[in-house]
Parts: C-alpha cells; sequence; structure tokens
C-alpha cells in the first residue's frame, strides 16, 4: 500500500509540473489542411471557416509547448485572457476566433507569454513557414503518399530537415503539416512522439474551396 501511494504522489507531482507556466522543451507548430477539417468537422457545424469565399488552404491551427515526451496545457497563468477583437484578429490566419480562443486557453497560457504576445509569436512562426504553392493549384481532390506532401514541404523549406517535420492524417485524409520549433523559433528535430508520420500511400487531399491564398 506504501508503494501504491507513493506512486500516486508521484504521477500527481508530475501533473503538476506539467502544468507549470513556461516550462517546456521546444514548440510544435500545427498547419491544419483547411479542407480536411472542413469535410470532417467544419461543415456539420456551418463554420465560416469553410465559407468558400474564405479560400483557407494551411490554417494555423496552432502553436504549442511541447516537452521532449507529451505536453503541457491548461496552465494556470497570471495574464488576462485575450478580448474578443485579439481573436478576431487571427481569423485571417486561423479561420475562426474560437480556434484563436480555445489554442490560448489550451497551449498558449503554457507559453508564459500574456495573450498578444502568444498570438504574435504563433503568426510570426506561421508566416515564416513557406507553405507550397502546389496545394493551392489543386483543382481536383487527389490521393496522394503523405511522403510527397512532406516532401513538398522539404523543396519549399531547404533549411528543415526530414526530421523536423511531419505529416498527420485523419480518416484517410490528409491532416496537418507539424514542425518543430526551438524556444527561439528556430527549426529543430521532433520529439519521438511528434516525428511519426502518416504511412498511407493513399491519403485524400481536396482542393481549396475557392483557390484562396492560404
Amino acid at each position: 500500500m506504501r508503494w501504491i501511494a507513493l506512486l500516486m504522489l508521484t504521477a500527481t507531482l508530475a501533473r503538476a509540473e506539467g502544468e507549470t507556466v513556461g516550462a517546456f522543451d521546444y514548440y510544435v507548430l500545427a498547419l491544419s489542411w483547411s479542407p480536411t477539417w472542413c469535410a470532417l468537422e467544419g461543415d456539420r457545424h456551418n463554420s465560416p471557416q469553410c465559407d468558400a469565399e474564405a479560400g483557407h488552404g494551411w490554417i494555423l491551427h496552432g502553436l504549442w509547448p511541447q516537452f521532449e515526451r507529451g505536453w503541457p496545457s491548461d496552465c494556470p497563468t497570471p495574464h488576462p485572457n485575450p478580448s474578443r477583437q485579439q481573436t478576431e484578429a487571427m481569423i485571417d490566419i486561423m479561420g475562426s476566433s474560437g480556434l484563436a480562443w480555445y489554442q490560448w486557453r489550451k497551449h498558449g497560457r503554457c507559453s508564459g507569454m500574456d495573450a498578444p504576445a502568444y498570438f504574435d509569436a504563433a503568426r510570426r512562426a506561421y508566416t515564416a513557414v513557406n507553405r507550397p504553392d502546389v496545394f493551392r493549384k489543386l483543382r481536383g481532390s487527389v490521393r496522394l503518399p503523405a511522403a510527397v506532401v512532406e516532401e513538398a514541404f522539404l523543396q519549399a523549406n531547404p533549411d528543415w530537415r526530414a526530421d523536423m517535420v511531419t505529416i498527420t492524417c485523419k480518416a484517410g485524409r490528409i491532416q496537418e503539416a507539424r514542425l518543430c520549433l526551438t524556444r527561439d523559433f528556430e527549426p529543430r528535430l521532433c520529439g519521438e512522439d511528434v516525428v511519426r508520420d502518416c504511412p498511407l500511400q493513399d491519403a485524400l487531399m481536396a482542393p481549396i474551396r475557392s483557390g484562396g491564398a492560404f
């Protein structure tokens, strides 16, 4: 019984340490292929992100503080929550103010930054990525190996290495490109639990609905 109590205490302490503001090893910058999210979730919620005139392709899903294994989330913070104006200012690259708010609550608080600084850092990290032109030019849905998407990002960003970026899939579709960054926002090697690429050889990739710029 004493060992069980000790293990429970250790687990509790580890969980508390994981929620310490500013205590993390690196960032994951997640870029979501908007047509996939819209097909699987957004359309049934009538999300404005999925309107044809929005023209979203690779949107900013989030900037996530990360441990070498695992990640903190929902950290307590002394900083106030962002205003509606601040979250709405992220719509152009995140698709909705709701996503901006959710990312602040779950991940941004753990960065140690206040909301304006976190959103500014996320925007700068997002705009520093060259998003491959080829995916903007799709005129219909295609099936392709997920490795092709990764290779396109590597060609567009020659300073990256294959173990700095991973492509994820969901429901047989290309879902996200995730780039690992140092705390100074330079590309770095991903941890073992991030670097696992989607193995699909025939992942579905739908086109941008209006041929928009992102």
